[in-house]
């Protein structure tokens, strides 16, 4: 895999792999950007959420689970001093249907976080990572939404 990361203005890049995808980075005014686009380390949260979500998806598919809905939560820790490294990262899938099994939820988590994720295995070898997973029934996801 390949990458080009280009300097546009301030501290705006455009970036752009394989896909040929362009992406743009920035950071806050405080930090010197413009505030226009997410952080680095933002896209580090991204990253390990779609991932790690692609993989659960595929999974619960995969054995039939009839979800109607479906996110994840990152709640993630950075250190203080530079480089600000993240020093614990937190996920919470949440799975919105009727007759959801909870094994098999367990199940295609567990898979994506030891054996699928790529993003989760180059992170969890310098930061925790813990997953819980909340079902919630059909009717919770309209109460929501609202």
């Amino acid at each position: 895999m390949q990458a080009i990361v280009r300097w546009t203005e301030g501290l705006t890049f455009l970036a752009k792999a394989d896909s040929s995808h362009w992406v743009v980075m920035d950071t806050s005014k405080a930090s010197g950007g413009s505030d226009g686009a997410p952080a680095p380390m933002e896209m580090v949260l991204f990253a390990l959420g779609g991932c790690t979500g692609m993989d659960v998806v595929s999974i619960l598919e995969k054995m039939r689970v009839p979800f109607k809905k479906f996110e994840i939560v990152l709640d993630a820790d950075r250190s203080d001093t530079h480089p600000k490294v993240f020093t614990q990262i937190r996920l919470e899938y949440r799975i919105y249907g009727d007759q959801i099994d909870p094994e098999k939820v367990q199940k295609a988590i567990a898979l994506s976080q030891e054996k699928y994720c790529s993003v989760a295995g180059m992170l969890k070898s310098s930061v925790p990572i813990t997953a819980t997973y909340s079902i919630f029934p059909l009717e919770e996801e309209k109460e929501n939404a609202s």
